[in-house]
């Protein structure tokens, strides 16, 4: 995992709901790739390589279960942790995802904070850095300060 830049892959086929993750780990300076549906999923986790995938449950083409077990039998992804983000609250869901190795299951609608807490348990999340480099010194409101 890269420390510096955490990588998510959000996997749902709501654009409204990727906006809405997108812009909750802006503040986090987390990289942030998307996907619509299971098959492009596993194809941005190919790829990307991401630190944590947030995965909806019900989706076209290709859905979060199916793409899950895809990531579990692919080498290169299958320590990837993956927290399920669905509308699908059933028991019987959540067993079904606990066995392919999912590390959360929240639903939807679900609170920031929540979501956030359980993500900084799997990835180191902090805010940006709003250090300035040290050729960069903002100048003083009032001009420059005379030595005594």
């Amino acid at each position: 995992m890269n420390a510096s830049s955490p990588k998510i892959l959000t996997v749902d086929d709501s654009k409204t709901v990727r906006r809405i993750l997108a812009g909750l780990f802006a503040p986090f300076g987390c990289s942030i790739c998307e996907a619509a549906n299971g098959e492009e999923g596993l194809a941005v986790a190919a790829l990307e390589k991401p630190d944590l995938i947030l995965l909806d449950y019900n989706m076209p083409v290709m859905d979060g279960l199916t793409m899950l077990q895809r990531l579990r039998e692919d080498a290169a992804l299958r320590h990837t942790p993956v927290i399920l983000l669905t509308a699908e609250a059933g028991a019987k869901n959540i067993a079904a995802a606990a066995r392919l190795g999912a590390r959360d299951y929240i639903t939807k609608p679900f609170q920031d904070e929540v979501l956030l807490a359980k993500v900084a348990r799997i990835i180191t999340l902090g805010p940006r850095s709003l250090a300035r480099p040290a050729n960069d010194q903002p100048e003083a409101a009032d001009g420059p300060v005379s030595p005594p």
